[in-house]
Formats: C-alpha cells, sequence, structure tokens
C-alpha cells in the first residue's frame, strides 16, 4: 500500500527526496516546460503509486496546482493513497456518465486535485486512447502546473506507452529488489517506439547504506529509502 511520507514524516530523509525529485522534474528539460508526465515501472510493485502520489504532494507544497490522474484502470491505487471514494472517477468521465466537476476530487494538500479510475472497464487501452482522453489531457494543461498519472506497468500492457506518447514525459520507477536489466532495456525501447520523453529513473527501495548520504541522513532511514 502507497503511504504518503512527504506527509507523514515530512522531515525525513524521504520526504527530502520526493522534494529532490520535484527540484528535479522543474528542471530536467531546461527552457522547454513539463506539465504532463506519465509514472510507470517494469512490473506491479516497484511503488510507481507511492512515487506518484507523493511527488505530487511535494509539487503541490512547492505552490503549484497539480492534478493527479489514476490511470491504471485495472489495478488502481491513488484513491486508497488518498482515502477517496473511487465509485465516480476517470472511466465514468470518458464513457459520458458524469461531468467533469463531478470526477476531480479535492484532497487535504491545497493545490492538489485527483481524478481516480473509477469504475474498472473492460477495455482500458481503448479508453485511455480515445480522443476525448486526448482533448482533455490540453484542456487541464490551462488550468494545472502539473498533471501527473499513474499508469501500470509498461511491460505488461500497452497504456503506459498509450500516453507516454502524448505526454511531456516519462517517468520509469525501478525497484532495487525487482528490477531486472533486461527488464528496464524493454520498458526503455517500448517508451522510445512511441516517442516517449523519458525523463529519468527513480531508484526506490534503495537500502539506505548504499545510497551514500553519510552521518546527515543516517538516522532519518529506516530498512530502505523510498527513492
Amino acid at each position: 500500500m502507497a503511504i504518503l511520507q512527504i506527509l507523514k514524516n515530512p522531515k525525513s530523509s524521504t520526504a527530502e527526496a520526493y522534494r529532490t525529485l520535484r527540484t528535479n522534474l522543474q528542471f530536467s528539460q531546461g527552457d522547454k516546460k513539463i506539465k504532463t508526465v506519465v509514472i510507470t515501472s517494469t512490473v506491479s510493485g516497484e511503488g510507481k503509486s507511492t512515487t506518484c502520489a507523493n511527488m505530487a504532494v511535494a509539487l503541490a507544497q512547492g505552490g503549484y496546482k497539480v492534478l493527479v490522474m489514476d490511470c491504471d484502470l485495472r489495478k488502481p491505487t491513488i484513491h486508497k493513497v488518498f482515502k477517496l471514494s473511487n465509485d465516480k472517477g476517470l472511466t465514468n468521465f470518458l464513457v459520458g456518465d458524469i461531468n467533469l466537476t463531478a470526477a476531480i476530487k479535492q484532497t487535504e494538500v491545497e493545490g492538489l486535485h485527483i481524478i481516480t479510475s473509477g469504475v474498472i472497464p473492460p477495455n482500458p487501452s481503448e479508453l485511455l486512447n480515445c480522443k476525448k482522453m486526448e482533448e482533455y489531457i490540453e484542456k487541464f494543461k490551462e488550468v494545472y502546473d502539473y498533471i501527473i498519472m499513474d499508469t501500470p506497468p509498461v511491460c505488461m500492457v500497452t497504456d503506459a506507452q498509450i500516453l507516454a506518447g502524448k505526454t511531456d514525459g516519462s517517468i520509469l520507477v525501478a525497484s532495487c529488489k525487482q528490477a531486472h536489466k533486461k527488464s528496464l532495456v524493454q520498458a526503455k525501447c517500448l517508451l522510445e517506439n512511441v516517442g516517449a520523453n523519458i525523463l529519468g529513473v527513480v531508484l526506490n527501495k534503495a537500502e539506505s547504506k548504499l545510497l551514500g548520504y553519510g552521518k546527515y541522513y543516517r538516522k532519518e532511514y529506516h530498512d530502505y529509502a523510498s527513492i
């Protein structure tokens, strides 16, 4: 279960790592503004939803207006992280069951809004690839500083590829305990095949003694660093 460490332990080195990720995102492309970002991984359980949620909070805390879209229509998690209802969300909006106002949910974090996944559909890839999705991503860019999309693992289904080709950048989350070189290379190739702008890789679940932060951070780590 993803945890909002940046809210739970704001002075920890884990929270500071997410703030560093925020800074890296802000300056990743120089003069080119990155507004829409896909978060994915090679397989499930690597921490993509945790990274997505904590990075979004960090951006909102930095004074930005942020929208998180749970585009993992197969195994959604974001509504659980933010303790929101998921009876109506992105899928309901895309098929016309609800309007946009009903799809966007407030959070306790100022400047951070959420669109949960909604009802799990029989055709996730087709929904994400529809014209309405593409049109509203562009409309959201007029309102929000950042639109962060949590997507399924890129090596398992095509959903992340579909969105990566329509957005400004993609971040690949890799777990030290799960990621394999072959899978990472495959993920890179899949994203490049759709013209995705790969912003970088977030190394997750790394043992703190391997990260070399020294005495300054040592007391803040538990068993693993989150990123």
